[in-house]
């Protein structure tokens, strides 16, 4: 019998949308599944009779359900691998298990298996059986991981209601379907969030919960939504423990109540925790120089796909956003745990099916995920400790495959590591970076924070989240955070110094003298700090406003404020300098002050200040400066090159002029014309003569003399040439205009005036003899020199002589009448 809620045919007689999907529900309520055969040969399996599980070597020598071998035929599967043929018989048969193996060792179906078998053996199939089985997994990526191999291995007949539970998705659709699942695949925060919240979501019926990567999900970030999610569980449960770096510790095991576990390490006596066939190597890069060593290492690694870790989403960001503008040659990707479940979705997806690509990544993709045919993976930030190295490198060298690894070490991290990787019998060898291939982009990387303040700002994010992560790093024998060059990490960044980290200040015991000291002490304290401190306080970018009478007025607040639409207050805090007297904290490392925070680079054209002129030499020349004041005693001054006299800084707008060309220029002298002699060597343009050569040519009146001489008679020869060029300029004038008269004469021509050329104004055109006189007058002035020919005119335009006739005759012609009137008379 179909369920009331499918599609059923109404009263005009409308087919049945979907019988195949009505005939798949009623075939989910069918009670003649023959699960005894399947019980009995799970009852009569001896999964520790081999001793070391090599008796099952494939899927056929387990009593599998026909679903289940359907579904592992499609997926080609066909081969148990050591952890398969060892946990998959202690689960079938009910056992609680602890599972160890390496990274790309099968550990994904070890417990799938189990999970679709016995829940087919007890039917527990329909919204009526309710839910029977939990697979929590740490990250989003690896849970669709996991419910993509459960939707391919169970989807060839199994009929259980599988889903995905996880952040990013609707809360109300989860809600809804929640009610109807068998299986659940999900994160630690998003299933608590059900149980605690949705009212139809019940767990009563639950038979096995499978903990993968347990050692994380047990970890401390986890470690209070796992407590309160086994609060809402059943204590009568199957459970499951995987992981490749498996926890051990008594109190996880007693959290989790489980009963008499098997521990399954398939590769606890190997040599070695990773895989055989993963080459793993390290660089020991100074901090600084790691972004070089990154990017000298893209370039030679065009062809391959690699995947590199650093330590925090922040510097994921800056990275990526950085190599993106500098276009190394290699498809870049980046994830991290800040971004959106579909952007997180679409990374995963384009690098999986990437046969070139590099991905910057936070260590939410160092657990479980398969990334197919990974070439590298580099470790730019020291990991926490040997198991998250080992769960990043485990994400090449996979299912047999060749990989690489290569860890970036500090000097001050190499020894402490290093002894912590042999305690987990991880054995990686040294190489060196050549230099010849190496390549600085600290220049560039500087030029783009310089032309986009975004870029700077992440930069300044990702220093502070890096510096972060090491100071709380529990192991202080590998993160020693004062052997660290934090100016040079900084510069590397492309910032103009270290930026401010509040709690690299904190001293626990100065800390606790100041809590526990009194008011009146405290305030003879801060009185003593602001009377040291009154000088530094100008130094500072945001000083402290001057007060009258210790009262901020409105025009304190006003000038106070700066930018507060353009970038958030914690960014404000960030380049926020500290006191003067503080020349120890990490922020001012260099003693930049606060004013250059704004313009990133304007240290770049700051000009070395000197030493300050001595008391006495002040006393002896207190002449004034360059800038119109005289020398202090205490104030520096600065050599400008083209400057006659020295800058004198003695106040903080004087200080100023340095960051600004323009103003620097006024300061300069000016410069001075030259010209170029044949054999190119520079003169002043008026330059003097020497006196010996000049009296040599005689006296000086004899020498005007004969200068005006010459100078004479080079004008009159100039005026005999320029003539001759104005007398041949006008005959070639003339002869154009003959040329043009009689070609007009030529076309005005009419047979019906007997041949007499009449000209445009009416006269008879005698050009032949005014051409003659025109040859005869060779003396014609430049006033009567040739004229302009005259314009026809146009319809509109009115005659000279009709107009003088009709002023003498005193009326104008107005209408047409009056035309043709007009007309007639000059015709006749």
């Amino acid at each position: 019998m179909a369920p009331a809620h499918s599609k059923t045919a109404t009263a005009t007689g409308r087919r049945l949308t979907n019988p195949k999907k009505q005939q798949r529900v009623q075939k989910r309520k069918r009670d003649d599944v023959d699960v005894e055969a399947l019980v009995q040969a799970v009852a009569d399996l001896d999964p520790k009779g081999s001793g070391s599980g090599s008796a099952y070597s494939s899927f056929t020598d387990l009593p599998l359900s026909a679903p289940t071998a359907a579904g592992l035929k499609a997926a080609h599967f066909s081969t148990l691998t050591d952890i398969q043929a060892k946990a998959v018989p202690l689960a079938l048969k009910g056992h609680d298990i602890l599972g160890a193996a390496k990274t790309g060792s099968g550990k994904t179906l070890a417990f799938l298996i189990p999970v679709l078998e016995n829940l087919y053996r007890a039917q527990c199939i329909g919204s009526d059986a309710g839910l029977g089985a939990m697979i929590i997994s740490p990250t989003r990526e690896l849970a669709i991981q996991i419910f993509e191999v459960l939707r391919k291995v169970g989807g060839k007949g199994h009929l259980f209601a599988a889903g995905l539970v996880i952040g990013g998705k609707s809360l109300h659709e989860e809600r809804d379907a929640l009610a109807r699942m068998n299986i659940v695949v999900c994160t630690p925060g998003r299933i608590l969030q059900h149980l605690s919240q949705t009212a139809l979501f019940s767990v009563d019926n639950l038979r096995m919960l499978v903990l993968d990567e347990a050692d994380r999900i047990l970890d401390m970030g986890f470690q209070r939504d796992v407590d309160a999610i086994l609060d809402y569980l059943p204590a009568d449960r199957q459970t499951m423990l995987f992981s490749a770096t498996q926890t051990k510790r008594v109190s996880d095991l007693a959290r989790l109540s489980l009963k008499e576990p098997e521990y399954v390490a398939v590769h606890e006596s190997a040599s070695s925790a990773t895989p055989k066939t993963l080459q793993q190597n390290y660089v020991v890069t100074p901090l600084p120089d790691k972004l070089d060593t990154l990017w000298s290492f893209l370039q030679s690694s065009k062809k391959s796909k690699i995947l590199v870790f650093l330590s925090s989403g922040k510097q994921v960001r800056f990275v990526y956003e950085s190599f993106r503008h500098m276009q190394p040659g290699i498809p870049l990707l980046h994830l991290h745990g800040r971004q959106k479940q579909t952007a997180r979705l679409d990374v995963t997806d384009k690098f999986s099916r990437a046969k070139h690509s590099c991905l910057f990544a936070t260590d939410v993709v160092a657990r479980g995920l398969d990334f197919p045919a990974v070439d590298w993976v580099v470790q730019v930030d020291c990991p926490e400790d040997a198991d998250t190295y080992i769960h990043r490198v485990g994400r090449t060298a996979r299912y047999e495959r060749d990989g690489r690894a290569v860890l970036f070490l500090d000097p001050s991290e190499e020894a402490g590591f290093l002894s912590k990787l042999e305690q987990k019998r991880v054995a990686v060898e040294r190489i060196n970076v050549r230099q010849n291939k190496q390549k600085s982009i600290k220049d560039q990387i500087q030029g783009m924070c310089f032309q986009d303040p975004q870029l700077k700002y992440l930069g300044q994010k990702a220093f502070a989240s890096y510096i972060r992560s090491l100071h709380v790093q529990k192991d202080k024998e590998v993160f020693k955070l004062e052997s660290y060059d934090l100016e040079g990490f900084a510069a590397s960044l492309g910032l103009p110094g270290a930026p401010r980290i509040k709690f690299l200040k904190v001293d626990p015991e100065e800390q606790k003298r100041r809590k526990n000291a009194s008011r009146q002490v405290m305030d003879e304290e801060s009185e003593e700090e602001a009377e040291s401190g009154s000088d530094a306080d100008e130094d500072q970018g945001t000083a402290k406003t001057k007060t009258k009478n210790g009262v901020r007025t409105k025009y304190d607040r006003m000038f106070e404020r700066k930018n507060q639409d353009v970038l958030a207050d914690h960014y404000a805090k960030m380049i926020q300098t500290d006191d003067a007297g503080d020349k120890a904290d990490l922020s001012r490392l260099d003693g930049q002050q606060a004013d250059d925070d704004d313009d990133l680079f304007a240290v770049k054209r700051r000009i070395p200040a000197g030493d300050s002129p001595s008391p006495s030499a002040v006393e002896e020349d207190n002449e004034p400066s360059a800038n119109g004041a005289g020398v202090d005693p205490q104030a520096k001054t600065v050599n400008i090159p083209g400057a006659k006299q020295p800058l004198v800084l003695d106040s903080k707008r004087r200080e100023k002029l340095l960051k600004s060309k323009r103003k620097l220029l006024k300061l300069k002298d000016k410069g001075n014309k030259v010209v170029f002699d044949e054999e190119g060597q520079p003169h002043q343009i008026y330059e003097l003569e020497d006196e010996d050569a000049f009296k040599a040519r005689g006296a000086a009146e004899d020498q005007r003399q004969r200068f005006v001489d010459e100078e004479v008679e080079r004008v009159r020869a100039a005026d005999v040439s320029d003539k001759a060029a104005a007398k041949e300029k006008k005959k070639a004038k003339r002869e154009k205009r003959k040329e043009r008269e009689r070609a007009e004469v030529a076309g005005g021509e009419d047979e019906e005036d007997g041949g007499v050329p009449v000209l445009e104004d009416g006269r008879a055109g005698f050009a032949d003899f005014l051409a003659g006189v025109d040859d005869g007058d060779e003396g014609v002035s430049e006033e009567e020199d040739e004229q302009p020919p005259k314009r026809q005119k146009k319809w509109f335009q009115k005659d000279d002589e009709q107009v003088a006739k009709g002023a003498r005759d005193g009326r104008e012609i107005e209408t047409f009448d009056e035309l043709e009137a007009e007309a007639a008379r000059l015709l006749g």
